[in-house]
């Protein structure tokens, strides 16, 4: 396989990247349900891999701060916002036109701590974009990358849309952001949000027909200053390690030739790998993983997010494998002992051999799709220019001084960053999910799962518009109000 872009250079440089790390403990005690396929508890069994494995101790290990009801209104509707806070198990019956009118209640069900659970994996996404905008190479927030949800509606499993509000928070430092995503489904939320603007690209790989969330057509290239700036490659069951790169490589190569993002985040949600329980794609944990070792080869500053994955021995293998090569360190396939270990047997090894199943992607549609997109990137003749203006101001994020020597900055043995099998659940906010083997009747997919629902042509009202008028004007600055129309224009007080 190539090793990834032309930028990669030789030397300590080449291998090592400065990376921060969010993980909360308390994430994987968030529990959707009984027999819901969505698990946090995968967040907790990755940071156990990560533990044993030594990889904490070479990245700075932070605690997301929560992100406040004013961060997630930058992109969500006040009164979403409102609900999801105000919502419990024990209040839901009596707001059945709410659950209704912000699609709450089915796959996305009311639990115990549920906008805490939303506070975090957000607070982790945009705390993430913060260290990028301060100067580190890459950010890590396996928690985050929920990428269904809507501005005023919940999605696919997602809540809140951490990734908009990140990529939001990057604008302010970045004059252009590419968004890649690699989850099986459709990054629907994050395409819907930017389909206007020219400065953030948006390029998902993902199953097409009959299938949740039903978008992401070759033919949805954007709208408006945003028309080539959306990128969609439809994919059939069964696509392979080989197949998957013959088409990310070149696209993403000519992505990142044409469009010159100053910041990249990666959705690498895990429901792409061979036998996902909702999953129908092919690829190996080292095939997937070889997104990001591309991805990290360009020297862009990289935000890396989890998303989907419902065979959770095999989420956390592909994110601990994943961080390791943010880090640029090879892990051992013999897995250390640690206190998930029964969940990995019978083998006991962090890579899982790729089945037989059939590839229905020939290489003729492979062609007819590379060609297409790389045809639609043709037309972009240079990367857009961005007005100056006075940049907002950052994120008031109460973040430790990295130089001190902070047990919470870096892991620690003895600190409660280290995962505990015992851990007790928050009282009366989070119920802590039982550890049970796998079910391995598979669970009804999320594209059979409901009606396919379409969105229409996103419209300059509808989507977030961060495009100012272009003019030569090689400074980069951005306004606050281009910024913040998304809480101030697009969801207007009545």
């Amino acid at each position: 396989m190539d090793t990834g872009g032309n930028s990669l250079p030789s030397g300590a440089d080449g291998v090592k990247r400065k990376v921060s790390y969010f993980y909360d403990p308390e994430v994987g005690n968030y529990y959707y349900g009984q027999g819901h396929p969505m698990k946090p508890h995968r967040i907790r069994m990755t940071h156990a891999l990560l533990a044993h494995y030594g990889l904490l101790q070479h990245m700075q290990v932070h605690k997301p701060f929560p992100a406040r009801d004013r961060d997630l209104c930058r992109f969500h509707a006040d009164d979403y916002v409102n609900f999801l806070r105000s919502i419990t198990p024990e209040t839901q019956q009596d707001q059945l036109r709410q659950l209704k009118r912000f699609n709450v209640g089915e796959d996305c069900p009311v639990f115990d701590g549920l906008y805490s659970f939303c506070q975090t994996y957000a607070g982790g996404s945009v705390g993430g974009a913060v260290k990028l905008n301060h100067g580190l190479d890459i950010a890590i927030n396996w928690a985050g990358g929920l990428h269904h949800a809507k501005k005023c509606e919940a999605s696919g499993f997602c809540y809140v849309n951490d990734i908009v509000l990140a990529i939001l928070e990057l604008l302010k430092q970045h004059q252009r952001v590419l968004y890649v995503d690699i989850d099986i489904h459709h990054g629907d939320g994050v395409e819907e949000a930017f389909y206007t603007t020219d400065r953030v690209m948006t390029v998902s790989f993902h199953k097409f027909g009959d299938y949740f969330p039903g978008t992401g057509d070759i033919r949805d290239i954007g709208y408006a200053k945003g028309k080539y700036y959306s990128l969609n490659v439809p994919l059939d069951d069964g696509i392979d390690d080989e197949s998957y790169h013959y088409l990310f490589k070149p696209i993403i190569g000519k992505v990142m030739e044409v469009f010159k993002p100053g910041a990249v985040v990666l959705q690498c949600g895990a429901d792409s790998l061979s036998g996902d329980r909702l999953g129908c794609f092919n690829l190996s944990i080292k095939g997937h993983a070889e997104c990001v070792k591309f991805m990290r080869s360009f020297n862009v500053p990289l935000l890396l997010l989890g998303g989907g994955g419902y065979t959770i021995r095999n989420v956390a293998r592909c994110w601990c494998y994943e961080t390791g090569v943010a880090l640029g360190m090879e892990v051992d396939d013999k897995m250390p002992q640690h206190e998930y270990y029964e969940y990995f047997g019978p083998d006991y090894t962090l890579h899982v051999a790729p089945s037989n199943m059939e590839n229905k992607n020939s290489r003729q549609l492979l062609e007819d799709i590379r060609n297409k997109l790389l045809e639609n990137l043709s037309k972009l003749q240079h990367a857009p220019s961005v007005q100056f203006q006075e940049r907002p101001p950052d994120t008031e994020l109460p973040e430790a001084d990295e130089d001190r020597d902070d047990g919470d900055e870096r892991w620690d043995p003895d600190s409660d960053m280290e995962v505990d099998e015992e851990r007790k659940p928050i009282p009366s906010r989070v119920k802590r999910e039982s550890v049970e083997p796998e079910t391995k009747d598979l669970e009804a997919q999320k594209g059979t799962a409901e009606q396919a629902r379409g969105f229409d042509t996103v419209t300059d009202e509808t989507a977030v518009d961060v495009s100012p008028m272009p003019i030569d004007e090689p400074t980069v600055k951005v306004e606050q109000e281009t910024l913040n129309k998304a809480s101030d224009q697009m969801y207007p007080k009545p």
